[in-house]
């Protein structure tokens, strides 16, 4: 059975037009790391400075227009807030799946913040570099990327978390090991998780003939993979060339210049996921 990239998606248009959503390559900054396997990560100031776009009035705004829009809280009722700093995203890495040598498992795509609604709606803000500066690009429900953070950090101190979307997977991998977080991941590696080795194994056999550049791609799956839900738009951008910074357009959500007219006055997408269910 062929296995697909990105996880479904509902797309809600809050203003503006409908965006496509792709998935190619973002590219970490180059640095040197003890660990090979390990990514990097970004620095504290921008850190910082996706937690300052975050809690922007025009996101909080924005914010409040998301969590109305199913009529569980008013706009004006919603006071949106944002828990916490900005956590680093990070997805399995096509590099890793091809067997490249020395690349990390995973690969930075985002900054990602919590917000949280005055009903105790959550929503996830993800964020980028984009010509020099942060921007929100995307709401998606629910706390995902913030909670594994949080229990990856718990689970193995110092490890990466990372997000495996074709199976909507997360893990935490550290000491040539990859653990699992939920259940998704369970069903992947097992209750005590793999060795890094094995997992290349399976994810190279899962998804090696799908990367972008392959015959699945130039069949027209964007970045080598494919959304087929009823609905579902795909569409194809040129990989984004390598950048000297620690995230520029995160290329899960950027395609055929989408993120170049989008802002907070412009659409958000709304990502409905499933409910959550930890290893």
């Amino acid at each position: 059975m062929t296995r697909h990239l990105p996880r479904r998606l509902d797309r809600t248009a809050l203003a503006g037009s409908a965006v496509t959503l792709l998935l190619g390559l973002a590219v970490p900054a180059a640095s040197a790391a003890p660990d090979p396997s390990a990514p990097a990560a970004p620095s504290t100031a921008s850190r910082e400075a996706a937690h300052e776009a975050a809690k922007a009035p025009k996101t909080l705004e924005t914010l409040s227009r998301f969590f109305a829009r199913e009529g569980a809280v008013t706009k004006a009722a919603a006071h949106p807030r944002v828990q916490g700093g900005a956590v680093p995203v990070y997805y399995l890495s096509p590099e890793f799946v091809a067997g490249k040598k020395g690349a990390p498992v995973a690969r930075l795509e985002f900054l990602a913040s919590k917000a949280v609604s005055s009903d105790g709606q959550e929503a996830s803000l993800w964020t980028v570099r984009r010509g020099g500066s942060w921007q929100v690009v995307n709401i998606a429900t629910g706390d995902d990327e913030t909670h594994y953070a949080r229990v990856g950090a718990a689970k193995l101190p110092g490890g990466t978390v990372f997000h495996e979307p074709q199976i909507n997977a997360w893990y935490v991998q550290g000491h040539a090991r990859v653990l699992p977080l939920d259940k998704d991941a369970v069903r992947a590696v097992g209750a005590d998780g793999t060795s890094l080795a094995a997992y290349g194994k399976r994810v190279r056999k899962a998804y090696g003939d799908k990367l972008p550049g392959s015959a699945y791609e130039r069949s027209g799956k964007a970045g080598g993979y494919e959304e087929t839900e009823s609905g579902r738009t795909t569409a194809q951008s040129p990989a984004p060339s390598p950048a000297q910074g620690p995230v520029t357009v995160a290329s899960t959500l950027a395609g055929a210049g989408a993120l170049a007219a989008l802002g907070l006055s412009g659409t958000m997408l709304v990502r409905r996921r499933r409910a959550r269910h930890q290893g």
